[in-house]
């Protein structure tokens, strides 16, 4: 794996978070108790509901992606559904940096070129970013007066409805001229760094292919509403995580709206999720977002990151690792010969014998 060739990050970081708490200890009152109590309260039905919408996503994104691909490329949506599996497993355990095993799997399982697969992964990471923006906005935006910080929420949703409109703009753009935008790009970042310039330009191309891709208004609203579905159920299993605690009113009574910024924050927090560790600072970035934004006790807002952590990211795990072992795949190989085929390396040919089976 990538992430393996620079093991100090993550022992710094493990460092400086032990350091920070030691630090910190007596200015912080935490009642352990309290937290296993909270922990022992949940509502069951709920964590199993948010844990059914987000399996549910990873057949729109099976069904989003078979959209994405070239039209002469006739690949059945559930044949994309192990890939899926696997990759969102790998990134649960090895950090983002293995966010390449889906396209790499992808290109292996269904016999096309790993190329194709990166740019159709860069465009829908595009429509991730645009749909969780426009929910995010829309539902921000329009949340009651009376709701406390409700300045930030709306200012919020106006920023993110902006970022919305200056993404698309850019895609027309690229779509246009990315060529020439590829170019002028790797003209200006030489001077600093070759293999940034390079690298640069080559994520300008293949979004730009990825958009190509796309044929005809149908297709994009077929995508951007899928996406709006998908995103939709994300934040639903947001809401009936928080509503697990049944005990809390400030997490019971939580509405779909207000979830929001819980959502934007704990995204934010997985942009540079590392292994493991990243599970720990994930919880702290939504326990503090719950304890500041919704006035949640730290015991139950730490209890509730917890259980947002195992519906979001950790109930994928299981079944992952299952599809893996049926299917041959060594998920520590395939991260490898992912970074190796996207980079323009040779690939290990034990890693693709392993991966192919999938």
């Amino acid at each position: 794996m990538a992430a393996n060739r620079s093991p100090w990050l993550g022992m710094v970081l493990a460092a400086l978070l032990v350091v920070l708490v030691v630090a910190l200890h007596h200015r912080i009152q935490f009642d352990w108790v309290t937290f296993w109590h909270e922990l022992r309260g949940v509502q069951p039905l709920h964590i199993v509901g948010g844990m059914a919408l987000i399996y549910g996503t990873y057949l729109l994104r099976c069904w989003r992606w078979k959209i994405l691909l070239p039209s002469n490329r006739d690949v059945r949506a559930l044949d994309l559904l192990g890939p899926q599996f696997i990759g969102f497993t790998a990134v649960a355990l090895f950090g983002r940096l293995a966010d390449l095993v889906r396209p790499y799997l992808v290109a292996r399982r269904t016999g096309l070129d790993v190329s194709e697969q990166v740019a159709v992964y860069t465009l829908e990471r595009m429509f991730d970013l645009g749909a969780a923006a426009i929910l995010f906005s829309t539902a921000l935006a329009f949340t009651p007066r009376t709701l406390p910080h409700h300045a930030l929420f709306v200012r919020t949703g106006v920023v993110s409805l902006s970022a919305t409109a200056a993404l698309a703009l850019f895609a027309l753009a690229v779509r246009a001229a990315g060529g020439a935008l590829a170019d002028a790009l790797r003209a200006m970042l030489r001077r600093l760094s070759q293999p940034l310039a390079e690298s640069v330009a080559t994520k300008i191309l293949s979004f730009r292919a990825g958009l190509l891709g796309l044929r005809s208004l149908r297709e994009v609203a077929a995508v951007l509403a899928l996406s709006l579905a998908m995103w939709s159920m994300i934040g639903a299993a947001y809401e009936q995580s928080a509503h697990a605690f049944a005990d809390t009113p400030q997490l019971a009574g939580l509405s779909f709206a207000r979830t929001m910024l819980l959502m934007g924050a704990s995204l934010g927090g997985s942009l540079l999720q590392l292994p493991v560790l990243g599970w720990f600072t994930q919880i702290a970035v939504t326990a503090t977002a719950m304890h500041t934004l919704y006035g949640a006790p730290v015991e139950t807002a730490t209890a509730c990151g917890g259980v947002l952590l195992l519906v979001m990211t950790l109930c994928i795990i299981p079944t992952g690792l299952l599809w893996a072992q049926l299917g041959g795949v060594d998920l520590k190989a395939a991260g490898a010969a992912a970074s190796g085929a996207v980079s323009g390396k040779e690939l290990d040919g034990e890693s693709d014998k392993e991966s192919n089976r999938n």
